[in-house]
């Protein structure tokens, strides 16, 4: 009797045991439909690695880190950070920097994709296959649409995220912020993206600088607006930004504080943000703008 008590509770402790874990795993699924908000930061350097995982592991909410890969280093340099990086944070891997597009042919360009997916498939959550794509400074535009559509393919192939990123250029108010027409943005990604890649890209991001765009700062309304269009060309992708910051030290605080909280409504808005100043700014962790950034992630 006292045998088939013990097997008895063997048995309910293993049910609850799955139960519990059923509830977890619905728990993400929930999660993952209601798109909680993403916070990211962008590190353009891996050197001294330990400052950064300390400043990372002591911030009040986990994000996602957008890792700049250096032209014409190996991905397995990248290796080891990452893994560190990978223990504290998401991570997202940025192929190739938009300034960096332009000096790879496309043999070379495949060549780099392919190493560095092989690589690192197993530390990066996120691969950023395109970075302000639509950029003057990228190339011809059939030309880089070719590369991104590339890496897009090899991303899905291997059963990985992808990301994209376009450069906010195309505001009503100014239109000194492109060089040639074709560069605007919507009508970049309209032209120039295959209806395959829109309608499977995870993330669709847009990168913006107000210093590089006359310091125009674009109402919430128009990032609303902008963001629903964006939405109804990516149908399927969560939707953020890509890149922000300023280089002006007396209005990073303001800035970001700006940006992490603005409360967009549209569909599948996800936030990102990605400050690009992230190991200059908030590294060690005893600068100002690692407090501010921490204080955002309180709210």
């Amino acid at each position: 009797m006292n045998m088939l008590k013990g097997l008895f509770f063997v048995i309910l402790f293993c049910l609850l045991i799955a139960l519990l874990w059923n509830i977890k795993r619905a728990n993400f699924t929930k999660i993952e439909h209601n798109q909680i908000k993403l916070y990211g930061v962008t590190l353009d350097s891996i050197k001294e690695i330990e400052p950064t995982i300390e400043a990372l592991d002591s911030l009040s909410k986990r994000v996602m880190v957008r890792v700049v890969f250096d032209e014409n280093i190996s991905a397995k340099s990248y290796k080891e950070p990452l893994q560190k990086l990978k223990r504290v944070s998401f991570v997202m891997g940025e192929l190739f920097d938009s300034e960096y597009l332009p000096h790879y042919s496309f043999k070379a360009y495949k060549k780099r994709v392919n190493e560095y997916l092989d690589v690192l498939g197993d530390v990066v959550d996120v691969w950023e296959i395109g970075n302000e794509v639509n950029g003057e400074w990228t190339g011809e535009p059939s030309d880089v649409a070719k590369k991104v559509a590339y890496a897009y393919s090899a991303v899905k192939k291997r059963g990985y995220k992808s990301a994209l990123t376009l450069y906010y250029n195309d505001y009503t108010y100014n239109d000194g912020c492109w060089a040639k027409p074709e560069e605007k943005m919507r009508p970049w990604a309209k032209k120039y993206l295959d209806k395959e890649l829109k309608e499977g890209v995870e993330y669709l991001f847009v990168s913006y600088y107000e210093e590089d765009c006359d310091n125009y700062r674009p109402t919430k309304l128009e990032w609303e607006r902008l963001f629903k269009e964006l939405g109804k060309m990516f149908p399927n992708s969560k939707l953020g930004f890509g890149e922000v910051g300023t280089s002006n030290p007396s209005k990073k605080a303001e800035y970001l504080k700006r940006y992490y909280t603005l409360d967009i409504n549209a569909s599948r808005y996800v936030g990102g943000y990605f400050w690009w100043y992230a190991k200059e700014d908030m590294v060690p962790k005893s600068k100002p703008l690692w407090g501010i950034l921490d204080e955002v992630l309180k709210r």
